[in-house]
């Protein structure tokens, strides 16, 4: 059945949208009941957030039948190829769109919002007011970390993608100075760049990791200090004159 183009197409999308949605918020409250110590409504949330998976899943079978499998074994190692390297190419245009135009417009608009409505608000509610420009500042820095993450993301899928077709990857390498030395957090691939350093956590600009207070956390997932490992970025491959 060809949903290109099609109402039916949509509908799909955002079905899979608003399970994977459900998924992650289960878990989440999953989580949250854990840590209250009720283990019985706990477990309904992750139960639950397992079922809306399989009804994500199911829309998107609906939506990418070509990367339905139903026999594995009737593949050639070419088809496997393809199906995989599918895969890796909507991988890559989701992060790719995540950092080049979601993140980039969320932090402009949380921006606009800290210094618009939250300044209006301001002016008759004070302490409300400070809350919600505290919270739109904290978006719109998380945005931007987050658009460093997507693109780290998106780089990984390609250079999949490119081994697939026999590409050697591009070498990597941690540098050799801590002032321009990022870390990578192993839990959510937030990165530190010590040039820009964390000045919503007290982090001034110019800071070194390795001089960042050991109760330090990171900003995206709360992991600590060390959770962060060097990052390690493609050389640049000289070119011959």
């Amino acid at each position: 059945m060809d949903l290109s183009n099609s109402n039916t197409a949509k509908n799909l999308e955002a079905a899979f949208g608003g399970e994977s949605m459900a998924n992650r918020k289960y878990l989440f409250f999953a989580e949250v009941t854990k840590q209250l110590g009720m283990k019985d409504l706990s477990k309904l949330f992750k139960d639950t957030a397992n079922q809306e998976t399989e009804h994500a899943f199911a829309h998107f079978r609906l939506m990418h039948p070509e990367l339905v499998v139903d026999d594995v074994d009737s593949l050639t190692e070419e088809q496997k190829k393809s199906i995989a390297a599918r895969c890796l190419e909507l991988a890559v245009e989701g992060e790719t769109y995540e950092y080049e135009t979601m993140y980039p417009g969320f932090t402009e608009q949380a921006r606009a919002d800290r210094d618009g409505k939250a300044e209006e608000e301001f002016k008759t509610q004070e302490e409300e007011s400070r809350e919600h420009a505290d919270m739109f500042r904290k978006a719109t820095h998380n945005f931007g970390l987050l658009t460093s993450i997507e693109h780290h993301h998106a780089r990984q899928y390609t250079v999949a993608l490119e081994a697939l077709d026999g590409k050697t990857a591009p070498e990597k390498k941690a540098s050799d100075d801590p002032k321009t030395q990022k870390w990578i957090c192993r839990q959510c691939s937030m990165i530190y760049d010590p040039v820009a350093g964390d000045p919503d956590s007290g982090i001034a600009p110019g800071t070194a990791f390795e001089d960042i207070p050991e109760d330090w956390h990171c900003p995206i997932c709360n992991a600590t200090k060390k959770t962060f490992m060097p990052y390690e970025e493609e050389q640049e491959t000289a070119v011959a004159a």
